[in-house]
């Protein structure tokens, strides 16, 4: 059974955002699961918990911004697991894991996988605070740059062939002589196709056109 509490705001930095972050608690434990959830909502933060990982997962993570406090030992789907499961599924959701155990050897490897914090418990609720506030700041982050990647991604595919080859060698270092010559067309029409395609992406100087070639693999 999910749980969810829906408090008015959010806590900290997060609180003017049109769409308020959610923290999904994911323990066996139902005390554990109860803690947790009082000690967020009391604090701004809207939450939702789950005995299971399996739970969870069958919710729609993909646009809002969040964070999981995820036991690493669970019935069924084992933490580190639900791990490799988000980072293709949810990246943009950091992930805090708890235990009770003594797993040195885990808690290196969870974090070395990309977790953001590891709590052993009794948790240390200020510290808890604190990290949950950092990883929902940087969810919200990673949901600005994705969308931004989208939008790039759009123009990107408005280029036609010809601007493709042409923003391709231009990030190459290739000069307008040179791509003329390699695409056998006028140094005029290269010109021309680069302003256009520079328009279209919406960058104003060469240096942001090879970072953005580069950074979709256009280069």
């Amino acid at each position: 059974m999910v749980e969810a509490h829906h408090p008015g705001t959010s806590a900290g930095a997060l609180g003017d955002q049109k769409v308020p972050p959610l923290v999904y608690i994911v323990d066996d434990e139902p005390f554990v699961r109860s803690y947790l959830t009082r000690l967020l909502t009391s604090n701004g933060y809207q939450t939702a918990a789950f005995a299971s990982a399996d739970e969870m997962l069958e919710r729609d993570l993909g646009t809002t911004p969040g964070c999981v406090l995820l036991d690493l030992f669970l019935p069924g789907l084992g933490g580190l697991e639900v791990q490799r499961i988000l980072a293709e599924k949810a990246a943009h959701l950091p992930i805090l894991f708890m235990s009770g155990r003594g797993t040195v050897p885990l808690s290196v490897e969870a974090m070395k996988n990309g977790a953001m914090d590891f709590f052993t418990k009794p948790l240390d609720a200020p510290k808890l605070l604190q990290a949950v506030n950092r990883a929902l700041e940087r969810s919200a982050s990673s949901l600005t740059t994705r969308g931004q990647d989208a939008v790039l991604e759009e123009r990107i595919r408005s280029l036609s062939p010809r601007q493709v080859e042409v923003i391709r060698l231009v990030a190459l270092g290739r000069l307008n002589k040179q791509i003329a010559t390699e695409l056998q067309i006028l140094e005029k029409t290269v010109k021309v196709h680069r302003a256009r395609a520079m328009k279209k992406l919406g960058v104003k100087s060469v240096a942001e056109l090879v970072r953005l070639a580069d950074r979709f693999s256009l280069s």
